[in-house]
């Protein structure tokens, strides 16, 4: 550790983490603002509004000492960014995290919630509700870390910033786009406070350290057919028949790409996430256009869009034998962003480096290096020329249905982010 970090000054960290002050803090959290600031990725569905959650983040920052500031791109979505001043001589560092949840759709699925899935619930180890995983609870750890390091009285030389952001969910456009290039708020370093985890119901401990991201994008594949009567379909050719013989080949597609050192837990691949086809009041006919909506995941580094279309459009080529713009049409959806996979900041740099001697410490073994399949905010600020990192303790399944995190990991990780945070800014005697 630094060679002014004092090991009574460590033991203060560490002993300041409270579990129950976290539990309590997630179950608050989860609930606020809610359902209004959840945001869908479908770029036809209206984002949140995150502004009530935004606000209890500010006044919990303004209460530990951060001089506050909000910057909105569109009303009611105030992005929250705290300064605590360090006294000079030290790197930056910014401590983040989104305000936004992605939809909970059929809430009489979520069991463990009582069919309330923003009413967070705990069973034995495992916190469960929208949010919880991504990611309020890990929010909620973010400012507990934080907490920790400011009530130990400790002087950082350099500045700490905690920068909460609105429309992670859908990019970032609004968000951590919007901080960095319109705002032009940067650090040397950050951490996101979002899931690393990997497996819930794996026997390893799963607490991984994501040195890149993958990225994704959206597609749009419309095939065309020749409409006909139900009465006499062989006159015709069926677009949804067409879909149903292209989507298995989609599924088994390989995309061209440059392997990486660290690959994703999800190779570069697509999957169909919506499907159209037929006209209301046209039952009576076999319909002549279907539009199967994909999402390409996993992407990763060299991947371009232009190549990702290429690999559909040969792919469909050969199931249908038809032509691009006559028979089938494949673009990028309208509205979605394309989100580029990042290249790893290197294992012996810092945030790494504070962030996997505070893992030694805490749990005894070194974290795995990876990269995060998803988007957040630390490709942003990649992009933005920043060492920006993921490490929290949220599970990386990312649960459609019953969304949780783990008690343990969530206590873990807030030492260890604790501990790295005084340990990357530098502390005066």
């Amino acid at each position: 550790m630094n060679k002014q970090f004092k090991p009574d000054l460590e033991k203060q960290l560490v002993a300041n983490i409270n579990e129950a002050e976290w539990i309590e803090l997630t179950k608050e959290m989860v609930a606020i603002g809610q359902p209004n600031s959840t945001n869908p990725l479908d770029p036809d569905i209206p984002a949140g509004e995150e502004e009530a959650i935004a606000l209890f983040v500010a006044g919990k920052l303004e209460s530990m000492g951060f001089v506050v500031n909000k910057y909105c791109s569109q009303t009611k979505r105030p992005n929250v960014v705290g300064l605590l001043k360090g006294e000079g001589g030290g790197p930056s560092l910014m401590i983040n995290d989104h305000l936004d949840t992605y939809p909970a759709v059929e809430t009489e699925r979520w069991d463990k919630c009582d069919g309330n899935p923003f009413k967070a619930t705990q069973h034995g180890d495992w916190i469960y509700g929208r949010g919880t995983s991504d990611t309020r609870a890990n929010l909620a750890a973010s400012l507990l870390a934080v907490k920790s390091v400011i009530d130990s009285g400790v002087k950082l030389k350099g500045d700490l910033v905690c920068c909460y952001t609105v429309d992670e969910e859908k990019d970032g456009l609004h968000g951590s786009i919007f901080i960095t290039k319109e705002m032009g708020i940067t650090t040397d370093y950050s951490i996101t406070v979002e899931p690393t985890a990997w497996g819930k119901e794996q026997d390893d401990w799963g607490l991984n350290l994501s040195v890149a991201n993958s990225g994704h994008c959206l597609i749009s594949v419309t095939l065309r057919g020749i409409k006909s009567h139900i009465w006499r379909p062989d006159t015709g050719k069926n677009a949804i028949t067409m879909a149903s013989e292209v989507i298995p080949e989609i599924n088994r597609m390989a995309f061209k790409h440059i392997p990486s050192e660290f690959p994703g837990h999800t190779p570069p691949c697509a999957c169909v996430v919506r499907i159209a086809g037929g006209l209301p009041g046209e039952m009576q006919f076999t319909p002549d256009a279907c539009e199967l909506s994909l999402a390409v995941v996993g992407m990763l580094p060299g991947m371009s869009l232009d190549s990702i279309i290429e690999d559909i459009v040969s792919v469909v080529t050969e199931v249908t034998g038809g032509v691009q713009g006559e028979d089938f049409d494949i673009s990028q959806i309208p509205g979605s962003l394309f989100v580029e996979g990042t290249e790893p900041v290197p294992f012996d740099e810092e945030p790494n480096r504070s962030l996997r001697e505070a893992y030694q410490k805490i749990l005894g073994c070194e974290p795995i290096p990876n990269r995060k399949n998803a988007f957040n905010d630390t490709i942003r600020f990649r992009e933005a020329g920043i060492n920006a990192v993921t490490f929290g303790p949220g599970e990386d399944g990312w649960a459609p249905i019953n969304e949780c995190i783990s008690v343990k990991k969530s206590v873990a990780a807030m030492k260890i982010i604790a501990l790295a945070i005084p340990n990357i800014l530098g502390t005066s005697a």
